[in-house]
């Protein structure tokens, strides 16, 4: 069996912000075997040790420059500039990864969920509400079949929500 890690991350207090976290405690809440669920504020350094026991990693976050509802891609290790700082990139956690193990980390993708009001104790907008919900049915189809050529075909199919 696949054994997969949803990543998602996000300040709950921002508003929109938390559309990542949310749509991994839906996930969780399935109860979905194989998968593992991750949840915190920003990616950092130590998270490359959650990624080493899985074959494939999502990684969930919201945003406020891509299309709607979402934008799902492959990612791959990158070395970029925060690698060093204390939040990082998904390619900058691949990267490190790489760098802690020896070896490439698992195949890994990005979801981005469009959000629109980031602001301190903002509560989740309607509209990325609405996108939450059609990332929640992507997510759930990916969990349910997991296997390579689903998750290429929702990539070249679905890029941008669709």
């Amino acid at each position: 069996m696949l054994r997969l890690l949803l990543f998602g991350y996000g300040n709950p207090g921002r508003g929109d912000d938390v559309l990542g976290p949310d749509l991994v405690g839906y996930i969780e809440e399935q109860n979905l075997g194989g998968i593992t669920c991750q949840q915190d504020m920003q990616l950092q350094i130590e998270h490359v040790t959650d990624m080493a026991d899985c074959d494939r990693i999502l990684f969930i976050d919201a945003d406020a420059s891509c299309a709607e509802p979402w934008v799902f891609s492959a990612i791959s290790a990158e070395k970029d500039d925060s690698y060093t700082s204390h939040a990082m990139s998904p390619v900058a956690l691949l990267y490190a990864y790489r760098q802690v193990f020896g070896k490439n980390a698992p195949a890994a993708f990005l979801l981005r969920i469009r959000g629109y009001d980031f602001e301190l104790g903002s509560p989740l907008s309607v509209q990325a509400a609405f996108n939450l919900s059609a990332a929640k049915n992507l997510v759930h189809g990916l969990c349910v079949d997991s296997s390579q050529r689903n998750w290429l075909q929702y990539l070249d199919r679905s890029i941008h929500g669709g």
